[in-house]
């Protein structure tokens, strides 16, 4: 029998940080040859300065040669109320859903600022 960690949440946190997945969405800023550039806008947090989106997304393609893609991943987030330790389930999620989308099955490693619910993350074929 397969367990999630979502399991262990209470229901109204589980409930918000699935709203807030279904609602994520993505805007492109910047693109060059080797990186890419995404706003993420999260239906519940924002910037407080601009009130824009709530963080970025920060890919950078790593070729190694014509067989071989590594990606390294960045997600910065600008809506302080994220910073907090009783968020960090839905940093985790959002930051997952984020590769998922934007990166797929590649090789990744992950960079997630978001105050004290900053991690790093490693996702292997």
């Amino acid at each position: 029998m397969e367990s999630s960690a979502s399991e262990v949440l209470p229901p109204e946190q589980r409930s918000r940080i699935e709203a807030e997945v279904d609602g994520l969405k993505f805007t492109k800023n910047f693109r060059s040859a080797t990186a890419e550039e995404w706003y993420v806008f999260l239906p519940g947090y924002q910037d407080p300065v601009s009130g824009g989106a709530a963080g970025k997304a920060i890919i950078h393609y790593d070729l190694l040669g014509n067989k071989e893609v590594f990606i390294n991943t960045t997600i910065i987030y600008d809506d302080p109320a994220l910073y907090e330790p009783e968020q960090h389930a839905l940093v985790y999620a959002v930051s997952e859903e984020v590769v998922n989308r934007l990166v797929g099955y590649a090789d990744t490693l992950l960079s997630v600022h978001s105050g004290a619910n900053s991690y790093q993350a490693e996702y292997l074929q």
